[in-house]
């Protein structure tokens, strides 16, 4: 198996899954039947062996809890990152306005987490099944989230935004999403694998190249969480996502940051 056919099986699990279409028994409103959540993924293999993943470990960044890839799976050869983007159905309805999230956002979020989850398995199970043991660190027991200790209470072992910049898959925003060639407004996931295959160059130097700094995700955000100044503020944002969790009894999500942007669904120009 080679990069293009990673590529292939996760392609075909997006477009023939029933986990990627909103079925009548979850859907909020009828009309939500058999909406799609994501669009076809892209793709990016990097090195377990990437000095980002030592600089990650500082305190500047993500901190000592950061797991590098040899320490979740130490014969891994490859880190396999990949991009979601969501529907165009999800991203309109989510940008009508910056207030509460849409229903077909929430949708996205909710039953978009569980397509994650089973693309993930299925790239695990079909390198496994032919002999290299791979494993999605978002998936396993190890993963963790923060802690009672402030300074990465919105950190985790594992983080699919830095795996991403780490792969070449894009860069930061001004939001904290990763901007890749398919935009921000998705899903993020990765998958350590022993199956070597080549990797991919960055073509950026900078953790910020591909945002323009214009300030769109500022107005966008219903809570003020994000300036020029100081980037996002996590707490507003989580403190929000809280609100929303509330009232919508255990769907949650915003993305108002991510949609309406230049950066929604392309690098901006």
């Amino acid at each position: 198996m080679n990069e293009k056919d990673v590529v292939i099986l996760a392609e075909k699990f997006v477009n023939e899954s029933p986990y990627n279409y909103i079925a009548q028994e979850v859907a909020i409103q009828p009309r939500y039947v058999g909406m799609r959540i994501y669009n076809t993924p892209i793709f990016a293999f990097g090195s377990v062996n990437d000095e980002l993943y030592d600089k990650y470990k500082s305190d500047e960044v993500i901190g000592s809890h950061f797991l590098s890839p040899m320490e979740w799976l130490p014969t891994a050869k490859t880190v396999i990152s990949f991009f979601l983007p969501y529907s165009e159905k999800i991203n309109i309805a989510n940008s009508e306005n910056n207030q509460w999230p849409a229903d077909e956002w929430l949708h996205g979020r909710y039953e978009g987490q569980q397509m994650l989850i089973e693309l993930l398995n299925h790239i695990v199970k079909n390198l496994s099944d032919i002999g290299f043991l791979s494993i999605a660190p978002a998936n396993d027991s190890r993963y963790k989230v923060g802690n009672t200790e402030e300074n990465i209470k919105f950190t985790s072992n594992w983080s699919e935004r830095h795996i991403a910049y780490a792969c070449g898959l894009g860069t930061f925003g001004l939001s904290k999403g990763i901007i890749t060639k398919s935009g921000m407004s998705g899903r993020l996931g990765s998958i350590l694998t022993e199956l070597n295959l080549p990797k991919n160059h960055r073509d950026y130097n900078d953790t910020y190249e591909y945002c323009t700094m214009c300030g769109a995700c500022i107005v966008r955000c219903p809570v003020q969480a994000i300036s020029f100044t100081n980037g996002k503020n996590s707490s507003l944002c989580s403190d929000f996502l809280d609100r929303v969790l509330e009232k919508h009894n255990l769907r949650y999500g915003c993305g108002k940051c991510q949609v309406g942007v230049p950066c929604e669904s392309e690098i901006p120009r």
